[in-house]
C-alpha cells in the first residue's frame, strides 16, 4: 500500500469572499467567488476529500473574522476542512473543531507562543496543523506582514519533539506566482523533522504536483493549490487523478 497524496484545493477569504493574493499582499488581491462555502462544494463534487481554508482578515487582525463562512462550508461542502488564519486561543480551536472544522492551523501563535502551542498539540493531538510560512527560510507571522528570527527547520524540529503530526510549509516568494515550489525547502523540513509535511505555494502545472509527489516516502504528503485551479492552469480532476495513479 503506497503513502497516500492529497490534493488540498485552496479557499483563501477575504471580506467574505475568495480571493488569492500574490505574495501574501493584501493591496494584490484577486476575487474569484462570493462563496466561500459554494465554492467548497465544488471541489468536493469534483473528488476533493480535503478542503483548504484561510481566514485572510482573521491571520491580519489576530482572531477569527470570516469563521460563520468557513463553519458553513465545513458543514455542508462534504468534504473535511482545516482552516487557518487568526487562530490564537483555545477558544478559538474549540469553535472550530466543535463546529465540524477537521483540523485547525497554528501559525504565527506557535512562533509567539510555543507553550501554548504545545499545550494545544497535547490536548487535540492530529487536530492540530502547524503552519510554517517562510520568508527566505525565516519564520513569517502576523498574515506574513512581520518576519520572526526564527528558521523554517529550527521551528519544526521543536513542535515535532512536541507532538506536531503535520505541518503545512509555504514560501512566501511562491505564494500566487506560479512560478513553481520550494520543493528543496519542502523536502528538507520532512526530513529534519520526521514529520508529514503539505507543500504549499508557487504550484503552476501538473509536473509540479508529481514532482512533489516523487518526494512522498521522504514525508511530502500533499499539496496545497488555489491560483493554478483558480486561473484554469489545470483542473482540480487532472491533479486528483495524477495523484491517484
Amino acid at each position: 500500500m503506497s503513502t497516500p497524496f492529497t490534493i488540498y484545493p485552496a479557499i483563501d477569504i477575504l471580506k467574505g469572499k475568495c480571493v488569492r493574493l500574490y505574495q501574501g499582499d493584501y493591496a494584490k488581491e484577486t476575487v474569484y467567488g462570493d462563496s466561500p462555502a459554494q465554492m467548497a462544494g465544488q471541489f468536493a463534487n469534483a473528488g476533493a476529500s480535503w478542503v483548504h481554508m484561510v481566514d485572510l482578515d482573521g491571520a491580519k487582525e489576530g482572531k477569527p473574522v470570516n469563521n460563520e463562512a468557513i463553519l458553513a462550508a465545513a458543514a455542508t461542502s462534504g468534504a473535511q476542512v482545516q482552516v487557518g488564519g487568526g487562530i490564537r486561543t483555545e477558544e478559538d480551536i474549540d469553535m472550530y473543531l466543535s463546529g465540524g472544522v477537521a483540523r485547525v492551523i497554528l501559525g504565527s501563535i506557535a512562533v509567539k507562543d510555543p507553550v501554548f502551542t504545545k499545550k494545544m498539540l497535547s490536548k487535540y493531538g492530529d487536530q492540530i496543523v502547524i503552519g510554517i510560512d517562510a520568508r527566505n527560510g525565516l519564520v513569517a507571522t502576523q498574515g506574513w506582514l512581520e518576519t520572526s528570527e526564527v528558521t523554517a527547520e529550527e521551528l519544526g524540529k521543536t513542535l515535532a519533539e512536541a507532538g506536531a503530526t503535520t505541518f503545512i510549509y509555504t514560501d512566501i516568494s511562491k505564494d500566487g506566482t506560479l512560478t513553481g515550489p520550494n520543493t528543496s525547502g519542502i523536502v528538507a523540513l520532512a526530513k529534519e523533522t520526521g514529520v508529514e509535511v503539505i507543500a504549499s505555494g508557487g504550484v503552476s502545472c501538473l509536473d509540479d504536483v508529481k514532482e512533489l509527489q516523487r518526494f512522498v516516502s521522504d514525508g511530502v504528503g500533499g499539496v496545497i493549490i488555489g491560483k493554478a485551479i483558480y486561473d484554469g492552469r489545470f483542473k482540480l480532476e487532472e491533479a486528483l487523478d495524477v495523484t491517484a495513479t
